[in-house]
């Protein structure tokens, strides 16, 4: 009778506090949904062909490709040669953003794609294998009379993937390459109203740069940057939620430090899973509005990561600690075959992030996939990271089956045990149970979600209402592990109720022996969590 009562007391307490959780999971994926824009908007561009014959004696080296003071143009290369302008004097000009708009602070970031339009000539073929070197710089101006900043300019080389569907022969020249897009750019900071990007291919026969990658009838190229909209809804569920996790972290560190004993290695854990949430969660790119941060994607990778590497790290924690006859618990040095592959896997993708988005703060045009040396140091450290990610798996499940196993011997001797005893162990195999199914939902969520990202056209329409499912992804999974990192903090945070020696030891009727087995998990006999006390609370009573 009292082990139904104290189930349905616990369990009517855990649904009203799930329910609650729900109701704001939801409101984060109908944000995302209903009120944000798509998170990113691709703008094709088509370069301009221009003329710089006196580019040694230029006022400007920045041609425009429109304007008041656009660049004289080329139609075709075929004016070129019938005008006898050499490649060497031809500049491909894109200006940034189309005409009669402006960029803005609250697009973030700026990714650029190039396809190249390459034509078969019999005469002019493309060579396997073909590398071509671009001549690329990048400026800036805040209003349309003054001059053009540099930011950057840098000689690049690209692999050309080219596939030709028709034979070659006389009757196909003319048709054009089918060709891979190549990376061109990335910033990570959009301060300025408009860019312009000039680039240059430059020919060199005697050392063979430019020499055998076809005809080139044009180059395109297509930007990709973050829609505002998306980034104030962003921003204002980061603002929402950083005081939401900062109170739960305050509130349950000051329980944990008003305990009589020290803490342990779980609560630890969960602090640390805190702190690194509200790392990822605090707004610090309000400032990238009003300062030109172009190392903020970077800075937001590393956030993700350490969030990632302690989420992991709690995971292996959560079911060493639950293995409740285990003698090496509350030591984290126990766990290092566990946590090592996390740490190992964390420091490649840290390395492979410095050497893609560190080396692009100082050249934008620069990706470690467009030479053999870099393309093979990249799949080396992801497929380190990957191992390690394997071996991580392995180990959980390994030790989730451990604690499995184990919590089925302690059920089938529950009914031997004391009443103190029996709850302590009832608890302890009830929450676990609990997280790992909210653990699993998490996971599973996320999954699914991605994968409904990838797989559809970015929104549902249904009648009137449209859905935005990237954004509702976005924001319900961002959403979901705030509210699950919440959750821990407040089931796992040490209760301080005094039920008085009588009622806490003589009822119960704990003798020493059974005392010390309560003090060996975080359920101490000074101050049980959450979910221990609504299953103690209602048998005290």
């Amino acid at each position: 009778m009292a082990g139904a009562i104290i189930e349905n007391m616990s369990t009517r307490k855990l649904c009203i506090v799930g329910g609650i959780l729900l109701v704001f999971q939801v409101i984060a994926f109908l944000v995302g949904g209903l009120i944000a824009p798509s998170p990113t908007t691709a703008v094709p561009y088509m370069s301009v062909k221009c003329i710089d014959v006196r580019k040694n004696h230029h006022k400007t080296k920045w041609l425009m490709p429109w304007g008041p003071n656009h660049c004289k143009k080329l139609k075709d290369f075929d004016e070129a040669v019938s005008r006898q302008i050499e490649a060497n004097d031809i500049v491909f000009a894109v200006h940034v953003p189309l005409p009669t708009k402006e960029m803005s602070p609250w697009f973030q970031f700026m990714l650029f794609i190039m396809q190249l339009d390459i034509a078969f000539k019999m005469d002019n073929d493309l060579k396997e294998n073909a590398e071509i070197t671009l001549d690329v710089s990048l400026a800036y101006r805040d209003d349309t009379s003054s001059d053009w900043e540099e930011i950057a300019h840098a000689i690049e080389i690209r692999k050309l993937k080219c596939t030709f569907g028709s034979p070659k022969t006389l009757e196909s020249e003319g048709r054009h390459y089918d060709c891979d897009f190549l990376p061109f750019m990335e910033i990570g900071s959009v301060a300025h109203k408009y860019y312009l990007i000039n680039i240059r291919l430059p020919v060199n026969d005697r050392k063979g740069i430019n020499v055998g990658i076809g005809e080139i009838k044009d180059i395109r190229l297509v930007g990709i940057h973050q829609n505002g909209g998306f980034t104030k809804v962003w921003f204002a569920m980061k603002t929402f939620l950083t005081p939401s996790i900062l109170i739960i972290m305050v509130w349950y560190w000051r329980r944990i430090t008003l305990m009589t004993r020290a803490p342990v290695l779980l609560e630890k854990v969960i602090f640390a899973l805190g702190i690194s949430m509200t790392f990822i969660n605090i707004p610090v790119e309000w400032f990238s509005i009003g300062f030109d941060w172009t190392w903020m994607l970077l800075f937001g990778d590393i956030r993700q990561g350490i969030f990632y590497a302690m989420l992991l790290s709690f995971w292996i924690i959560f079911c060493g600690e639950h293995m409740m006859d285990q003698n090496e618990r509350n030591r984290l040095s126990g766990y290092w075959k566990q946590v090592g592959p996390i740490a190992v896997g964390s420091f490649c993708l840290f390395i492979f992030d410095m050497c893609e988005r560190g080396v692009q703060l100082k050249n934008p045009f620069y990706s470690i996939w467009t030479t053999e040396v870099g393309t093979e140091l990249a799949m080396a450290f992801i497929i380190v990271a990957g191992i390690c990610l394997c071996l991580y798996f392995l180990f959980l499940c390994f030790m989730v089956f451990q604690v499995f196993r184990n919590i089925s011997g302690k059920q089938s001797s529950l009914p031997a045990m004391s009443k103190a005893r029996r709850l302590h162990y009832e608890g302890l195999i009830f929450r676990f149970k609990f997280l790992m199914l909210i653990t699993l939902a998490c996971a599973a969520m996320t999954v699914i979600f991605f994968i409904v990202s990838q797989v559809t056209e970015g929104h549902w329409k249904w009648g009137d209402i449209t859905i935005q499912v990237n954004s509702a992804f976005f924001t319900g999974i961002y959403g979901m592990w705030n509210l699950y990192v919440f959750a821990l903090m407040f089931l796992y945070a040490p209760s301080h109720k005094n039920y008085g020696e009588d009622q806490s030891n003589g009822d119960l009727g704990v003798n020493s022996g059974e005392e010390l087995q309560l003090t060996t998990t975080i359920t101490h006999v000074d101050g049980p969590t959450e979910v221990y006390k609504l299953a103690r609370k209602e048998a005290q009573e």
